[in-house]
């Protein structure tokens, strides 16, 4: 294609479908973006149109278009990565069943429980390296099959977000060796594997499961349809990406750079990740975490997820803004800029936060849906500062949890999502795993981790390790040393951070319990009460 310059990375995420062009370098030239759009039930359900999402897959593309002169002669290759976990179930014609389950959808708990409990749970964790949980497509089927069997029989194929968006663009019902090893198959071969399919109760269902490409190796074709709708040109590469978690970190600087090398994503969820080969993956033996393959032979990420992470920032500086309304207004940037002078104006390791705000529990580094946030040790004295503080202070220990579910803390710590920015932040997270930091300045990291997947497969680079040299290296900031007397105070909170987060399974059981009995009941209010007496 000549003079074709760009590629495209397409990353549908949860709250953010975005469309970035690239040079083939890969300096960033420019963006658009559509919001993303999904359901969530009482019950427990998040659910999202399929139709929709393509629709504003291509309201991206077209938008990018309008921002980058001549975008479709220029396109050299699209990739595509996208939220992971789910189920998007498509049937004939390529028609969607009915609307996809996500990554937050938690009607699959009781599944799981079931699941984990078999006789096959810990020869499908040492094949796929990933604990069970709701969020993931092998829950969810092996739910559906025995809740709702009418959705996988009507179904051809069960996909992933960035797989639906692939069969849109390029006609290919397909998935990746990422989504598919660590949900239905084996990191080591990159294949599916029976033990696994029949641990979840699936081996009657295999047949919906897709081939697997590698997108660094294959492409496919823009089709005629797909190019009239996005204002691209036809037979356009397209690139199938690994899964939106091991695309940023991919973007952000996983792998390259000597020692022990971490990196993690602070975003509304937190994904923690080490590089590393496949031979040299550490299983614990609680049977958590994830294995993901990279674009790269024989190497993977062990990954260590938290359900939420700004999402308890987020939360904390709701509380101020509820209140703040009652007297005035104050905008959620102004109450974000205020982090940093409430980080100072507060002590640290006072209180034990658990982040665990996500409705959908916790998956990392321990599975349990009923697992809900807290604070620990609070007393007269505190005051709204404390609380940012140990909320702050409650992710970096859940970071610290989870590294340490995989092995050693790192050596090096790269962090890449909007509330890197916050120098307290970064000084606490440095401190509580022990490990400088260093702050990726890419800004679309999981379009760049697609892209450069393209631009392997295209032949603009020879390998994933030259591209990194051109993408990555030179956007990584300095180091970061962390606070050495910081140190001592999150080595000496976090055995309590562990002790109170073992301690408090039962109470959640029971407030889970609480919450079911009490599910759609109205509670009448005493008129004392409503009078304000």
């Amino acid at each position: 294609m000549a003079g074709a310059d760009v590629i495209i990375g397409i990353d549908s995420g949860t709250s953010v479908i975005k469309a970035v062009a690239f040079e083939l370098n890969g300096r960033q030239i420019a963006s658009a973006s559509v919001p993303n759009r999904y359901a969530s039930g009482v019950d427990g359900s998040a659910t999202q149109s399929l139709a929709q999402t393509w629709r504003d897959c291509v309201a991206a593309l077209r938008g990018l278009g309008e921002k980058v002169e001549n975008l479709a002669a220029r396109a050299a290759a699209l990739a595509v990565t996208a939220q992971g976990d789910g189920t998007w179930l498509v049937g004939r014609q390529d028609k969607p069943v009915a609307d996809a389950w996500l990554w937050l959808d938690a009607r699959a708990a009781p599944t799981v429980e079931r699941l984990a409990a078999g006789p096959l749970s810990r020869a499908r964790f040492e094949a796929t390296g990933t604990g069970l949980n709701t969020c993931q497509q092998g829950s969810q089927m092996a739910h559906m099959d025995r809740h709702a069997p009418e959705l996988l029989d009507h179904a051809e194929v069960a996909l992933h977000c960035k797989d639906w968006l692939y069969l849109n663009l390029t006609g290919v019902r397909a998935t990746d060796p990422s989504e598919s090893s660590f949900t239905f198959g084996n990191f080591r071969t990159r294949h599916y594997d029976d033990t696994v399919i029949e641990a979840l109760g699936l081996s009657r269902r295999r047949k919906l499961l897709p081939e697997i490409i590698d997108g660094t190796m294959v492409t496919h074709p823009l089709t005629a349809a797909a190019a009239a709708e996005t204002g691209l040109k036809a037979d356009t590469p397209v690139s199938l990406g690994y899964v939106d978690m091991v695309m940023t970190a991919l973007g952000a600087g996983v792998w390259g750079g000597e020692g022990d090398v971490a990196c993690s994503i602070v975003g509304s969820t937190g994904v923690h990740m080490r590089a590393v080969p496949t031979g040299a993956v550490h299983l614990n033996k609680e049977g958590s975490g994830y294995v993901i393959t990279l674009p790269v032979p024989d190497l993977v990420t062990q990954v260590q997820t938290n359900m939420a992470t700004t999402l308890n920032i987020d939360w904390v500086l709701g509380l101020a803004a509820d209140v703040l309304k009652e007297f005035g207004q104050a905008s959620h940037c102004d109450l974000v800029a205020s982090i940093d002078r409430w980080l100072g104006d507060s002590r640290p390791g006072q209180i034990v936060y658990h982040p665990y705000i996500s409705e959908a529990g916790e998956r990392g580094p321990f599975v349990n849906a009923n697992a809900r946030a807290g604070f620990v040790g609070l007393s007269v004295n505190h005051r709204y500062p404390s609380l940012v503080r140990a909320v702050i202070e409650g992710l970096g220990l859940a970071m610290r949890d989870c590294y340490a579910a995989m092995g050693d803390l790192p050596s090096e710590l790269r962090l890449s999502g909007g509330a890197a920015r916050s120098q307290g932040l970064r000084s606490i997270l440095s401190a509580a795993v022990h490990a400088p930091v260093r702050v990726s300045s890419r800004e679309e990291a999981g379009a760049a981790g697609c892209a450069m997947m393209a631009a392997v497969a295209i032949g603009a680079y020879s390998d994933m390790g030259a591209c990194i040299a051109d993408w990555v290296t030179p956007l990584l900031g300095p180091a970061e040393a962390p606070d050495p007397a910081l140190i001592g105070v999150y080595d000496g909170l976090f055995p309590a951070f562990g002790t109170a987060r073992r301690a408090l399974g039962p109470a959640w059981e029971a407030l889970a319990a609480q919450r079911r009995a009490t599910a759609g009941r109205s509670v009448e209010t005493p008129e004392g009460a409503r009078d304000g007496a």
